[in-house]
C-alpha cells in the first residue's frame, strides 16, 4: 500500500498566522503612541472600541443568530464573561508594564506562559505529563528563581500575564469550540463597555480625559484601539483552521522574540547577567517543550477497529 502524501502547506494559513503574530510583536509600539492617556483609560477605549467593532463584524458576517444562541446559553455566557475579566486583566498588566519600561518582564511573561498552561493542565485538567514536560516545567521554574534572585526584583510583571493569560485560555478552551472568535470577543468586550464607557465619559467630564486633549493624532489612535484589538485575533483564528497545532505552536514565540528585542535593543532596558541566565533557562525549557511537542504529534494514534455487524 502507498503511503498517504503530506497536505501541501497552507501558505495563506502560514501568512496569516506570521501576521497575526507580528502585529501583537509590534504592540509596544501602539501603546507607546498612547502614552499621554495612561494604561487604564487605554484599556477602557480597548474594551469600548473592540465591542463597537466586533458588534459590526457580528452584523457583515451575519452572525448575529449564534450570537444570540450563545448569550442564551448560560454555560458559554458565564464562561466567556469569566474569560472576559481575565483578558482584560492581561491587557492592564501588559499596557502598564510596556508603558513602565517593562517590555522585556512582558515577553518573558508569555515565554513562561506556554509552561503554566502545562502545569494547568496537571493542576486543573489532571492531565499526565511526560518525562520532558516535567523537565521544562522544572527548568522554567528555576528560571524564574533565578531571575527574581539575581535581579533582585520579584517578576511579577511577567509571571501576572503568564497567568492570566494561562487561565484565559483554559477558560476558553473549557467552551470549547463552539463559540466562533467574533461571537466570544463580542461577549467578553459587552460585559465590560458599560463599564468602560461609563469610566471613560467620567473622565472627559471631569476635564482628565486625554480623548480630546492631546489633539487628532490620539483621538484617532485611541479609536483605532478596537481595530488593532481585533485584527490579529481574526488572523489567528482563520490561521488555527489551515495549519497544523504544532506549527501555530512554533510561530507563536516570535510575538515573544519581537518583544524582548525591543526592550532590549530600543529601549535600552537593563539585562544584567543574572537576567540572561535566567532567560537563557526559559528558551532550553521551550526547546524541550517544543520538541516533545512535536514529537507526540507525529506519534502515530491508535484506533480500536470497528466492528462490522
Amino acid at each position: 500500500m502507498p503511503e498517504p502524501q503530506q497536505a501541501p502547506l497552507d501558505r495563506r494559513g502560514l501568512l496569516l498566522a506570521f501576521s497575526a503574530y507580528l502585529l501583537w510583536g509590534a504592540f509596544p509600539f501602539y501603546f507607546h503612541l498612547l502614552a499621554a492617556a495612561g494604561p487604564v483609560e487605554i484599556i477602557g477605549h480597548r474594551i469600548f472600541w473592540s465591542f463597537l467593532f466586533c458588534i459590526v463584524g457580528v452584523l457583515l458576517w451575519r452572525e448575529w443568530g449564534h450570537l444570540r444562541r450563545v448569550v442564551a446559553t448560560p454555560r458559554l455566557f458565564w464562561g466567556l464573561a469569566a474569560a472576559g475579566l481575565l483578558v482584560s486583566v492581561n491587557w492592564l498588566i501588559y499596557v502598564w508594564g510596556v508603558l513602565n519600561d517593562h517590555i522585556v518582564d512582558a515577553a518573558l511573561g508569555y515565554f513562561i506562559n506556554p509552561l503554566f498552561t502545562v502545569a494547568l493542565a496537571v493542576l486543573v485538567l489532571r492531565e499526565r505529563l511526560r518525562t520532558a514536560q516535567k523537565v521544562a516545567v522544572g527548568v522554567g521554574l528555576a528560571a524564574v528563581i533565578v531571575i527574581a534572585v539575581g535581579y533582585g526584583q520579584f517578576p511579577w510583571v511577567a509571571l501576572s500575564l503568564a497567568v492570566s493569560f494561562g487561565l484565559y485560555g483554559l477558560v476558553k478552551k473549557q467552551v470549547g469550540g463552539t463559540v466562533s472568535p467574533l461571537v466570544g470577543l463580542t461577549v467578553e468586550t459587552a460585559l465590560l463597555s458599560p463599564l468602560a464607557l461609563g469610566y471613560l465619559l467620567y473622565l472627559e467630564f471631569t476635564g482628565t480625559g486625554a480623548y480630546l486633549a492631546h489633539g487628532p493624532g490620539l483621538t484617532i489612535a485611541l479609536s483605532l484601539a478596537g481595530v488593532v484589538t481585533a485584527v490579529p485575533l481574526l488572523m489567528f483564528a482563520a490561521a488555527s483552521g489551515r495549519i497544523p497545532l504544532s506549527m501555530m505552536g512554533l510561530i507563536q514565540y516570535l510575538t515573544p522574540c519581537i518583544q524582548f528585542s525591543i526592550g532590549v535593543w530600543v529601549t535600552h532596558e537593563a539585562m544584567p547577567p543574572s537576567r540572561w541566565v535566567g532567560f537563557g533557562l526559559v528558551w532550553v525549557a521551550l526547546v524541550l517543550l517544543t520538541v516533545d511537542s512535536l514529537r507526540a504529534a507525529r506519534r502515530p494514534i491508535l484506533v480500536e477497529p470497528e466492528v462490522v455487524n
